[in-house]
């Protein structure tokens, strides 16, 4: 069976595929209908962060679809409840609201600033967010969203977005003076952005900033979270306390599962009827979220990840010394990485088919930008054959345009 064929006859044309056909997933690799391995270093887009059929999720998965796989929202949800009070744990005081997506999250969060914003006894409107950030793709968020090629020229939601620099706390004072903005929101690391890391000084500044201006600080850990940067979120490498934290991806262990956590007085501002999903949380998803936290915080999940990433970082930097320059820079944080070649577009491209004929699944961002999103769970043998792989690759480099 043809499923190329199948695929563009009746899916729409709305992603770019790879030309393989994917059977089942196990551990860190995925295979193909012709029993083809590759090792994932895409994970579903930052998703799969404990790699495929994880043992312990599956059985969490078993178990709780043998109880219900759906109840209504009205009833009440026990693993949504156990997720809930233990990501207040692990975060800041105050209450979850889930959803099914990252894009979910960004429009419940537009929606809770509208909220506050409405209370405040001075003028306040839109939101503040930073140059090639990435907050989703509906109406309602894809304004938030600062790529040209995503944004285009759709219906726009009807509240002001400014976009500001991620490195220029000068310039994110004068917006908050001049425009009076009711929240900033921030990825800690711009992902399709470029893999860009932002410095710890910047958002504690930005923070700062925010208090003084009485601004919601808000952070975007669709991508970052669950311990991608080595800690279960990102900010936490900072001393910052965000007003509102954005969540999806690796918290629901394969299956769609996203929200935002309110801090305490934002918490209580959504009443019944002002917004709601059918399936939000699904108890299934639910449960591999329980399921991922138990993995990463009671199994030391979290520190073999960090072990992992250390281990990959010293080998592609150790790639970069003895590269000759055709690597210019590594960039990121923990199991994300962003490696920039000495290359134009059509080379990089060219490197990630080859990479994948040699059974390694990696994506391009930005064009130029190999981008890197492990699983927690990769091994050092692992990271060395993929090294290898691209070094060998990197060899008949031509030199393109440096980045």
């Amino acid at each position: 069976m043809n499923w190329i064929d199948l695929d563009q006859e009746y899916l729409m044309n709305t992603y770019h595929r790879l030309p393989i056909t994917i059977e089942k997933g196990e551990g860190n690799y995925l295979i193909d209908e012709a029993q083809n391995s590759y090792l994932d270093l895409f994970t579903g887009l930052a998703v799969n962060i404990l790699g495929h059929s994880h043992p312990y999720l599956l059985k969490k998965l078993e178990e709780q679809a043998h109880q219900f796989l759906h109840i209504s929202n009205v009833f009440l949800n026990k693993p949504a409840i156990t997720l809930a009070q233990r990501l207040i744990e692990q975060s800041i005081e105050g209450k979850v609201f889930f959803a099914n997506s990252g894009a979910e999250a960004a429009e419940a969060s537009v929606k809770l600033i509208h909220k506050w914003k409405k209370q405040q006894s001075e003028i306040k409107n839109g939101i503040v967010v930073l140059e090639n950030s990435f907050h989703g793709r509906t109406l309602g968020s894809i304004q938030l969203t600062r790529q040209a090629g995503i944004y285009q020229d759709f219906p726009a939601a009807d509240y002001p977005v400014f976009e500001t620099n991620a490195h220029d706390l000068e310039a994110l004072e004068k917006m908050f003076q001049e425009k009076k903005p009711a929240a900033l929101l921030m990825e800690p690391v711009l992902g399709s952005g470029g893999i860009m890391p932002l410095s710890k000084a910047f958002l504690e500044g930005a923070e700062k900033l925010c208090r003084h201006y009485n601004v919601l600080f808000c952070i975007d850990e669709i991508q970052t979270g669950m311990g991608r940067t080595g800690a279960l979120f990102a900010y936490q490498h900072t001393a910052v306390k965000p007003d509102i934290i954005l969540f999806a991806k690796g918290i629901g262990g394969g299956l769609p599962l996203g929200g935002l956590i309110a801090k305490t007085g934002l918490d209580t501002l959504f009443e019944p009827g002002d917004h709601g999903t059918t399936f939000g949380p699904s108890p299934l998803s639910a449960a591999l979220g329980n399921a991922v936290l138990d993995v990463l915080l009671d199994q030391h999940g979290l520190e073999y990840g960090r072990e992992n990433a250390d281990y990959l970082w010293s080998q592609l930097e150790d790639l970069k010394n003895r590269s000759a320059g055709k690597v210019t820079e590594i960039r990121g944080k923990g199991m994300m990485l962003g490696i920039l070649l000495k290359a134009d577009e059509k080379e990089v491209k060219s490197m990630q088919q080859k990479l994948l004929r040699r059974g390694f699944m990696v994506n391009v961002t930005q064009g130029t930008i190999i981008r890197l999103l492990p699983p927690l769970t990769l091994k050092k043998l692992e990271a060395d054959s993929f090294v290898q792989a691209l070094e060998e690759e990197m060899s008949v480099l031509t030199g393109g345009v440096e980045i």
